[in-house]
């Protein structure tokens, strides 16, 4: 088995890896509007610290709704506050009900935000595929998979648009119970008016415990990886990716000749983290 890594990490120093191409073109519209951007994450989000940094490059106000509690800390806050990003934070309760009711952001702020712009959870809009499939372009040959961490799915569904029915790819989930994210990847791709491609396989055994949760043995992983190939990781999503490239490699997963590429989704800045990284 031949492997590539295609780089996004290398996107842009702050705007990273699969956040650059998902708010390229819900952004670029923007720009003479000075529109109030709104969206939601955690406290180490990367999709929040990225929004937070293009927001400020292109003068747009934004606005942060966190899931936590008033006096919750992180790197990640500091930068975004320190971008002119107002910080929201929002309980559990209310964080599940902006997943679910694509309105219920409005009522979070002052105004309602009747003139803003609201990007959902990991900025996965429809458009957030249009720029996702600008990848495969950039692509020196169109390999026989390509292998992606998941999240929400937008990203994978970004691919599967660029592919356009070529080549195979393998979702890693980085959450548990990630079944569900077939429908998302279904309902964004026709949303965003692309076929339902199918040649994808989603492998949902790889979490490592769930969203966010790092155990030793992925935590060295990572910095072994590292060390080895000068290429940095972060735990929640690329070095889950890899990993479960190298089992499915031990485990005959893959033809012994097949031409793989993994995607480096980037989101760095989130290893801050985790202390061992």
């Amino acid at each position: 088995m031949d492997v590539w890594m295609k780089r996004d990490d290398m996107l842009h120093p702050q705007v990273s890896g699969n956040k650059f191409r998902k708010l390229k073109y819900p952004l670029l519209g923007l720009q003479e509007q000075r529109r109030h951007v709104v969206s939601m994450g955690g406290i180490w989000s990367n999709h929040i610290h990225a929004l937070a940094h293009a927001a400020h490059a292109l003068g747009l106000p934004a606005t942060a709704l966190i899931r936590g509690a008033e006096g919750m800390h992180s790197a990640m806050l500091d930068d975004v506050r320190a971008l002119g990003m107002q910080v929201r934070f929002v309980n559990r309760e209310a964080y599940r009900q902006l997943r679910l009711d694509d309105s219920a952001w409005r009522g979070h702020l002052e105004d309602s935000g009747a003139d803003a712009l609201w990007l959902p959870e990991g900025g996965s809009a429809p458009l957030a595929l249009r720029g996702v499939a600008e990848l495969i372009a950039e692509l020196p040959f169109v390999p026989d998979y390509l292998v992606v961490a998941c999240g929400t799915g937008a990203t994978l569904a970004g691919l599967l648009a660029g592919l356009e029915g070529r080549s195979k790819v393998l979702g890693i989930a980085a959450i548990s119970g990630g079944d569900y994210l077939r429908n998302d990847i279904s309902r964004l791709l026709s949303e965003a008016g692309y076929p339902d491609y199918q040649n994808y396989e989603l492998l949902t055994e790889f979490h490592h415990g769930g969203y966010g949760k790092a155990p030793p043995d992925l935590l060295d992983f990572a910095r072994q990886f590292a060390h080895e190939t000068a290429i940095p990781l972060e735990p929640v999503y690329t070095a889950k990716m890899l990993f479960a490239l190298r089992q499915l490699w031990h485990h005959g997963h893959l033809a012994q000749n097949a031409r793989v590429i993994a995607i480096h989704t980037g989101g760095l800045q989130g290893a801050r983290g985790f202390a061992r990284m």
